[in-house]
């Protein structure tokens, strides 16, 4: 256990939910453990870290930078400026704030911190969240103290002496979803002898999950489904009007995932990172179909690490017009099958992997002691 009360802790990750969750789950087991301690996140500016942080209690500096897009565009023109304003920025932030260690968990903004941290001799700790790490890990990994992962395996990317497996954080709400089923089916007004399909497409939306969903209405009212739909504040506009139709409700956020969980019988998720753990600490059925648009086609490996073990189901969005129905269909009309799959995903999950974390986390500091 760190014997000082007065560090000063920078932390790094942003860009979508599945970075900066972990990034504040991280935070608030350190400050239980040291409430004393200052800490400092980073993220890029106009990011939704920027709004999503200081609502959870942090304050946040914001670097201009962004990622390589996959076409020649303006952006990426502009990358090479970015970059260096944002080497520069962080560098002036970790001189000003001097941390006594730096935690990034992915993200555009958690490079140049990270990186600028470790060269001013800052211990410094990353998260790898997926199954297949994104480039800003894979460059930062060299300059780092520990690297804190959820998938075996990653020896191939990683200096094996610094891989911890941890598993990624999760909100500590999820952990006894159970005791709250009675009262999610309260709050979201749920209707007896029916089941409940959750939908996720992550903070932003998924496009062809809404089209997916927007053209199976019927035939989920059809088996006796009733739908809580978070479309993703990209597409909330336009789908809302089938609020409270054909009994769905249609949610451009769910800022309480807990209830949401407790409430679902069924869910249908992409398989970034932390969606997947979080299921996994849920234990419900799920039908992952993972976004195709990512680094390494990433979330079909997460997605199969938890398929290949008989825990979930995939459905590839090339293949949703051939397969959805059909085996959409199947689950619904197996409790056996649904149980099955809640148990085993259950198995999987990693449960301890925020206090794991935090416990790497004092490790650095007290060898900076």
């Amino acid at each position: 256990m760190a014997t000082k009360n007065t560090y000063k802790i920078v932390l790094s990750g942003g860009g979508t939910g599945g970075h900066i969750y972990p990034a504040i789950a991280i935070a608030n087991e350190l400050k239980h453990r040291m409430p004393d301690a200052e800490f400092l996140f980073v993220g890029a500016k106009d990011r939704m870290e920027m709004e999503k942080i200081p609502q959870a209690g942090y304050k946040i500096e914001g670097l201009w930078i962004s990622g390589i897009q996959r076409q020649l565009t303006m952006k990426n023109l502009m990358f090479p400026f970015k970059l260096m304003s944002s080497l520069y920025n962080a560098r002036k932030i970790v001189k000003s704030f001097k941390p006594d260690v730096a935690i990034g968990t992915g993200g555009f903004a958690s490079g140049p911190l990270l990186y600028m941290a470790s060269q001013n001799g800052i211990p410094s700790l990353i998260q790898e969240q997926n199954s297949f790490p994104g480039i800003t890990n894979k460059l930062l990994a060299k300059h780092v103290q520990k690297i804190c992962v959820a998938y075996d395996g990653l020896e191939r990317f990683f200096q094996a002496d610094k891989i911890i497996k941890t598993g990624n954080p999760v909100r500590q709400g999820l952990l006894d979803i159970n005791s709250k089923t009675e009262e999610a089916k309260k709050l979201f007004d749920l209707k007896e002898g029916k089941l409940t399909l959750l939908v996720l497409g992550g903070s932003l939306g998924a496009r062809r999950i809404n089209e997916l969903i927007e053209k199976e209405l019927d035939f989920f009212d059809t088996q006796n489904v009733q739908v809580i739909w978070q479309c993703g504040k990209l597409y909330y506009q336009q789908y809302k009007i089938y609020n409270n139709t054909v009994n769905v409700q249609v949610h451009e956020f769910l800022n309480n995932m807990d209830f949401a969980y407790a409430a679902a019988d069924i869910v249908i998720s992409r398989a970034g990172a932390s969606s997947v753990s979080e299921l996994c600490i849920v234990g419900k059925p799920v039908i992952f179909i993972p976004s195709p648009n990512v680094a390494e086609d990433h979330q079909t490996k997460n997605a199969m690490a938890i398929v290949d073990n008989n825990a979930a189901m995939i459905i590839k969005e090339d293949e949703l017009e051939v397969d959805f129905k059909n085996k959409f269909s199947q689950l619904v009309a197996s409790p056996q099958k649904q149980k099955e799959l809640g148990e085993n995903i259950k198995k999987i999950a990693l449960v301890n992997a925020t206090k794991d974390i935090a416990d790497e986390v004092e490790k650095l500091l007290k060898v900076k002691s």
